[in-house]
C-alpha cells in the first residue's frame, strides 16, 4: 500500500530531495502526512493500517483498517461463527482488503469485493478525512470503489458481514483448461486477463489456441473465472457478468522476445473486443489508448474528477503515472455517459 505525494508542477525546490518514506498506522497520522506532503515531496506506507476497528453482529457490519490482510479478517471473523475462508482462497485476489476494493477485486463467486462495501473513510490529497456511503458523499464513493488509489487514500472500509458470508458460500472455483502437451522449449511465465461474454466464451477460446498455435508459443495454462461488475464502481466495466480469462504462456529473457510478449497481449485484447469484451482495467501493461478508450469510455471523466479533487496532481502511484504515460500525446477526451 504505497502512495506517492509530489509537489505541484513548477514548484522550486531549494534542493532536490529524494522523496522520505512516511509510515502511518493512524486516521491522523494518515491526515498529517497529506497535509505535510503540501509542502515536501513524500512516499506514503500505509501497510500499518492492517487492524479491524470494530464489529457489530447486530447489523452485520465490520469495520477494518485498510491494509488488512484478508488472513485477519477471516481469522476475526471465523472466531465469530462467520465463515469466510474462500476468500482466502481465491485466486488473483490483493493481499489486503483495501487493495482489493481499489481495484474492485472479483471475490469467491465472481462477485466484486466491492460490493460488500457499506462505507469507507478515506484521506484526501488536500489532508481531508471524508466518509462516504451509498447515500453519503455518492461520487467520491463510487469513484474510490475500483479506483485504482487515486481519487483518495483509504483509511478504513467498513463491510456487510453477511454479503461477504454469502459469497464465500457461493465459492466459484476456477475452470482450468487442459493444455496439449508440445516439444516448445519451456520459458518463464507470462500473463494476460481478459474479460468475454459468457456466450463468446468458446469461440474466443478457439481463436486463443489458433495464435498460440502460429506464433509456436509455450501455452502454460488457461484458467477461466466467473466475474461479476460493480455497478457503483466508477470505472467498472458495464456488463453485469464476464468470463474472465486469465491465459499463461512462455516468455524467453530477450528484448524480442518482450516486444513479441506485448504484441500479443494486444493482440488477444483485440479478439476480446471484437466479441463485446474487455480487460482488468489494474493492467494497463499492452493496452494501447485505443482499446483503453474502447473499454472504458468513462476514463476521460474520471481522470477530470481526479484533476478537479488533486488539481496540483500529488497523489500518484505506478498504474496511475502508467496511464497518464499512455495519455500524455493528447487529452482524453471526456464522455459522461457508460
Amino acid at each position: 500500500m504505497l502512495a506517492t505525494l509530489t509537489l505541484p508542477a513548477g514548484y522550486e525546490m531549494p534542493a532536490l530531495q529524494r522523496a522520505r518514506t512516511v509510515r502511518v498506522r493512524s486516521a491522523d497520522e494518515l491526515r498529517s502526512a497529506l497535509r505535510h506532503a503540501r509542502e515536501h515531496s513524500l512516499t506514503l506506507d500505509g501497510s500499518g493500517l492492517d487492524r479491524v476497528l470494530r464489529f457489530d453482529s447486530e447489523r452485520g457490519m465490520i469495520e477494518v483498517q485498510a491494509a488488512t490482510p484478508w488472513s485477519t479478517l477471516v481469522s476475526y471473523l471465523a472466531s465469530r461463527n462467520v465463515p469466510l475462508e474462500a476468500f482466502s482462497r481465491t485466486s488473483g485476489l490483493p493481499a489486503t482488503v483495501g487493495e482489493a476494493v481499489s481495484q474492485a477485486a472479483a471475490g469467491p463467486d465472481g462477485l466484486p469485493v466491492s460490493a460488500h462495501v457499506v462505507a469507507m473513510t478515506l484521506v484526501t490529497p488536500d489532508g481531508e478525512l471524508r466518509r462516504a456511503d451509498r447515500c453519503s458523499n455518492r461520487e467520491l464513493f463510487g469513484l474510490a470503489l475500483g479506483g485504482q488509489g487515486v481519487i483518495g487514500v483509504l483509511y478504513s472500509l467498513t463491510l456487510s458481514t453477511d454479503s461477504l458470508r454469502r459469497s464465500a458460500a457461493e465459492a466459484i472455483e476456477p475452470v482450468e483448461l487442459s493444455i496439449a502437451q508440445t516439444k516448445i522449449a519451456p520459458a518463464a511465465d507470462c500473463a494476460i486477463e481478459c474479460l468475454v461474454p459468457p456466450s463468446e466464451l468458446d469461440a474466443y477460446l478457439r481463436e486463443i489456441r489458433s495464435i498460440v498455435e502460429e506464433r509456436r508459443l509455450a501455452l502454460h495454462a488457461i484458467s477461466v473465472h466467473r466475474t461479476q461488475s460493480d455497478r457503483h464502481a466508477f470505472l467498472s466495466p458495464a456488463r453485469q457478468e464476464w468470463a474472465r480469462v486469465q491465459l499463461r504462456f512462455g516468455l524467453k529473457s530477450t528484448l524480442g522476445a518482450s516486444v513479441g510478449a506485448a504484441e500479443l497481449r494486444r493482440l488477444l485484447l483485440d479478439a476480446a473486443l471484437k466479441r463485446g469484451g474487455s480487460f482488468p482495467i489494474r493492467d494497463l501493461r499492452d493496452a494501447t489508448r485505443r482499446q483503453l478508450e474502447a473499454c472504458y469510455p468513462m476514463l476521460g471523466a474520471f481522470l477530470a474528477e481526479k484533476r478537479r479533487s488533486d488539481p496540483a496532481d500529488r497523489l500518484q502511484n505506478g498504474w496511475y503515472r502508467q496511464l497518464r504515460a499512455k495519455l500524455r500525446c493528447e487529452p482524453c477526451e471526456v464522455r459522461w455517459g457508460r
